[in-house]
């Protein structure tokens, strides 16, 4: 069985797959792919979220062990993976309703910008876990 913290970096690979395929398919004009990407994209990111909320609410905080120079380029990327994962929110909730209300103009002005900061923020997830619990965890 795989913990909660596997299955939270699982669901931000998941999301960064998903949005690569919708670039893809949208690069080739494949528009209901892209469509079924992105909203994959967005399921997997609403799963992460509450899977991520009910895990710290049970199991709290967990403190990075790692020493020496690992310890600021940890923080510096959670802080930057976390500050953009809030503003990702509001970016992912106008571009999709723009999508869905068929508004394309401005959906196409600012799906460039949403996918960036989304890509980098479910990559960065997948990167943190690995720091926290794999490369520099204590046994």
């Amino acid at each position: 069985m795989i913990s909660q913290a596997t299955l939270n970096a699982a669901l931000n690979a998941a999301s960064a797959v998903a949005l690569l395929a919708g670039y893809i398919f949208i690069r080739r004009g494949n528009v209901p792919a892209h469509r079924a990407a992105m909203l994959t994209a967005t399921a997997a990111s609403i799963v992460f979220l509450a899977s991520y909320v009910i895990y710290h609410l049970r199991v709290g905080s967990v403190h990075f062990q790692g020493a020496g120079w690992t310890r600021p380029a940890y923080f510096s990327l959670l802080i930057s993976h976390t500050s953009l994962a809030v503003v990702n929110v509001g970016f992912v909730a106008v571009t999709l309703t723009r999508a869905l209300r068929e508004n394309f103009p401005a959906h196409r002005r600012i799906a460039p910008y949403t996918w960036w900061l989304w890509m980098y923020v479910s990559l960065t997830g997948v990167l943190v876990y690995f720091m926290l619990y794999h490369w520099f965890a204590r046994p």
